[in-house]
């Protein structure tokens, strides 16, 4: 399994081209989708949401505004924009909140009431995030990052390419995002956006720094 999970990695990399002609099945792309489900986040708020854009003029309209997915979004199986959402939802006394812990924690009510006091602390001073809405959406993006890297791994161990991407022009991305998908730009942002395919051409070999050169041990 170590094996495996290793070639994976290697398999790996941005694809800057999919063969248009090859498409990712359902089933495997819910698989993908499924690993950023079940994907961990802060206090397991899971402060995402995932846009699957098959759509060619709206990835048209996308691609007006970007400058790493000329050859990916038109090219691509499956094009996925990971919005990250914003203090609206994540604040301490929030619905969103609340609708976590007792909806889908199942926490009970003084337990409940406990966690939200904890969770105000962290969002205060232990890591002083109420500090301005950027802030708040900074660290929201963080979170889904690691949704991001569990699909990239997810879909290289099936064999299918992808590609993260934040090579776009992000106000430009947002007036998209309002305008042509009807988002609340008040309440999301978009954190990043990833393709799925099936590569057209060969892949460089990986490069990446020396074990020794990025790893230090304390004893």
């Amino acid at each position: 399994m170590k094996k495996e999970i290793l070639e994976a990695f290697n398999f790996r990399h941005a694809c800057k081209v999919y063969d248009a002609d090859k498409k990712v099945s359902d089933e495997d792309f819910d698989f993908i989708m499924e690993t950023a489900r079940l994907s961990p986040s802060s206090f397991g708020f899971e402060p995402w949401r995932f846009l699957v854009v098959q759509n060619m003029e709206l990835r048209e309209k996308l691609r007006a505004h970007t400058w790493g997915g000329q050859g990916q979004f038109p090219t691509a199986s499956h094009l996925v924009v990971m919005l990250a959402k914003k203090t609206h939802f994540m604040r301490y006394d929030s619905d969103y909140i609340e609708h976590i812990m007792a909806d889908i924690h199942h926490i009970p009510d003084e337990p409940r009431n406990t966690r939200r006091k904890n969770y105000e602390k962290f969002l205060k001073s232990d890591f002083n995030l109420l500090e301005s809405e950027r802030t708040m959406f900074e660290w929201a993006c963080r979170q889904t990052y690691i949704a991001l890297g569990n699909m990239l791994t997810a879909a290289a161990m099936i064999g299918i390419d992808s590609c993260p991407h934040e090579g776009y022009i992000a106000d430009k991305i947002e007036e998209v995002m309002k305008k042509d998908f009807g988002i609340n730009t008040d309440h999301y942002g978009v954190s990043c956006m990833v393709t799925f395919g099936y590569r057209k051409n060969p892949q460089r070999p990986k490069t990446r720094q020396p074990m020794e050169d990025i790893l230090e041990w304390y004893h």
